[in-house]
């Protein structure tokens, strides 16, 4: 994962002035007619003039994302560069989530930063030194985002950030070769997501099968898959009103409602019946890395794997991944049938530390549909702009995963651990976690979690 050990990681115009212009609000024009690229070809500048012309002014662009993913995100831009006249500078380090508090301590923060998490970005806020983006950038949000992913990027009602890039939790992956010969078929309710794994469990003729292949080990952040199928089961089972307040701290783990999902879950992954396909008893999915663990599916010692949409990219290479594929996935089911789809997930929001012109510019086209469309059509990655067009998503999974957050009946909900206080979300919840999978009693790991919440 290139972003941290848990993440990966517009039709009516906005008027850029000259370089000493003023910036108009509205919204940038709509990206899915457009052929540009992302630089993959010369650029139409008709839908950069909004922007405006620099000469040679520079904006640096902070953020987690290396490799690959660092490479198409520049590519995102290329054609912003050379129409407008602005060079931007990006500079992608995995210690951004530390270094990005001693460079605004220090006086010298980036134009831009992308930020991976909710909770850092309200850190930087109260820091006073993320300015006011302008006009155009929240009118960008308002018209292509939910109301919730704006609400993320705000703090006491003030917006300060437009969110960028998505992603898809909740999702269950497996063989539809496996089901078709097993007879089964995608659950509907998370009862007969029960059903499911017992039936699949009286096929455990072999030492090696088992329904279920989980793994929790991610090097010092182990236990966070884990996490992800607890906030799962609490938004299906409490619904959006309890899940918010749990992440406010105001219902505790040590709760009925959060106590329930830890059972449920528990049913599924605490059972040697049930688990670890591939990798031995309960206690082998603490260390089973989450990258290896659904990885049993291709070698039939598991049918079902709990894990995100970008968990895509693990496959190896030349697996087809489809619905009449080597593998798919269906999003874990609610309670009830016939209820909107429930999501948890992650993704970035950019902030500003300075409010030059060209920053501003840069802000904005990072906002829109515009390249919201052009970088998804690089591949790798997916986007909650509404304007972003499902078909420019490089994979069958991509495009569900886009209709998904584009669907006015989801409820989505960011990932309850990024949110909480980081003494809980990236610690005590994932060491109560692993605790929990080695046996410890349910009650004093929930205990134990309540009691670092600050």
């Amino acid at each position: 994962m290139t972003h941290s050990a848990k993440h990966r990681r517009w039709l009516l115009p906005i008027a850029f002035m000259s370089a000493t212009g003023l910036l108009l609000a509205g919204c940038s024009n709509g990206s899915s007619d457009s052929e540009t690229g992302g630089g993959d070809a010369a650029a139409d500048c008709a839908d950069y003039e909004q922007y405006g012309t620099f000469d040679g002014d520079e904006v640096e662009v902070y953020a987690t994302i290396v490799d690959v993913e660092a490479d198409q995100l520049q590519q995102s831009w290329a054609d912003f560069e050379d129409c407008t006249g602005i060079t931007v500078k990006y500079n992608g380090d995995q210690e951004f989530e530390t270094q990005i508090n001693v460079r605004v301590e220090g006086g010298s923060p980036p134009d831009l930063a992308i930020i991976p998490q909710p909770g850092l970005l309200q850190r930087m806020i109260d820091t006073g030194k993320v300015v006011d983006p302008p006009q155009s950038v929240e009118d960008n949000v308002d018209k292509w985002w939910s109301e919730s992913w704006k609400t993320y990027g705000s703090k006491d009602g003030k917006f300060y950030a437009a969110p960028l890039m998505a992603s898809v939790k909740g999702w269950v992956w497996y063989s539809p070769a496996d089901f078709t010969d097993r007879g089964v078929e995608p659950p509907k309710t998370l009862d007969e997501l029960n059903s499911l794994t017992a039936e699949l469990a009286k096929d455990n003729s072999s030492d090696t099968y088992r329904p279920w292949c989980v793994g929790f080990e991610s090097g010092t952040a182990t236990g966070w898959p884990g996490t992800d199928w607890i906030e799962d089961y609490v938004l299906r089972q409490q619904g959006p009103e309890v899940y918010d307040k749990w992440v406010a701290g105001e219902v505790k783990f040590d709760s009925d409602e959060i106590r329930q999902a830890f059972d449920s879950v528990g049913e599924i992954i605490l059972d040697p019946v049930n688990v670890n396909g591939g990798f031995g008893d309960v206690k082998t999915i603490n260390s089973t890395t989450f990258q290896d663990a659904g990885l049993a599916i291709l070698d039939g010692n598991c049918s079902l794997h709990h894990q995100a949409s970008f968990y895509e990219a693990q496959w190896p290479e030349g697996t087809k991944v489809a619905e009449d594929g080597d593998v798919w996935a269906f999003l874990l089911p609610n309670e009830e049938e016939g209820q909107g789809d429930a999501v948890t997930g992650g993704g970035e929001f950019v902030a500003a530390f300075s409010d030059s012109k060209a920053t501003q510019a840069l802000q904005t086209y990072l906002s829109s549909d515009l390249w919201a469309n052009n970088r998804v059509k690089l591949g790798g990655v997916i986007s909650a702009n509404k304007g972003l067009d499902p078909n420019n998503a490089q994979s069958p999974i991509g495009k569900e995963a886009v209709r998904i957050l584009q669907d006015d009946k989801t409820t989505f909900r960011f990932d309850a651990s990024d949110l909480m206080p980081a003494a809980v979300g990236s610690a005590s919840f994932w060491t109560g976690i692993v605790d929990w999978v080695n046996g410890e009693s349910t009650d004093k790991v929930l205990q134990g979690i309540d009691a670092t919440w600050p």
